[in-house]
């Protein structure tokens, strides 16, 4: 995973780039979430911070650049709102509003500038 998967802004959907919303450059938050879940459930703990913290310096690089949260993120590019797919990125939507607050709950910022 880290390896392939893992993206300066959290972990990508997939490697593959063909345009579509479910692969790359594209990362969501129930997949962060998983992710993150998984490996602290088997301590590997590190990563598990390292790709908290991405994830939530992207989401919050895109909210100071558009004052939104949105359901997807471009995890390659950082500041930019996912895209692809068959309708637009939509605003305001509740899987990323609750894993990232979340997140912020068990990653605060100053843990993620430590690590």
């Amino acid at each position: 995973m880290q390896r392939r998967l893992l993206e300066p802004g959290g972990v990508v959907t997939t490697p593959l780039a063909t345009g579509e919303q479910w692969d790359s450059p594209n990362g969501w938050a129930p997949l962060q979430w998983i992710a993150i879940s998984g490996l602290r459930d088997y301590g590997h703990l590190a990563l598990a911070l390292s790709i908290a913290c991405r994830w939530l310096s992207n989401v919050e690089d895109v909210y100071q650049h558009t004052g939104k949260l949105v359901e997807k993120y471009d995890v390659v590019h950082l500041g930019r709102s996912g895209g692809g797919g068959e309708y637009p990125t939509q605003d305001g939507f509740g899987w990323t509003n609750g894993v990232t607050r979340q997140l912020m709950t068990l990653y605060p910022a100053e843990q993620c500038k430590e690590g």
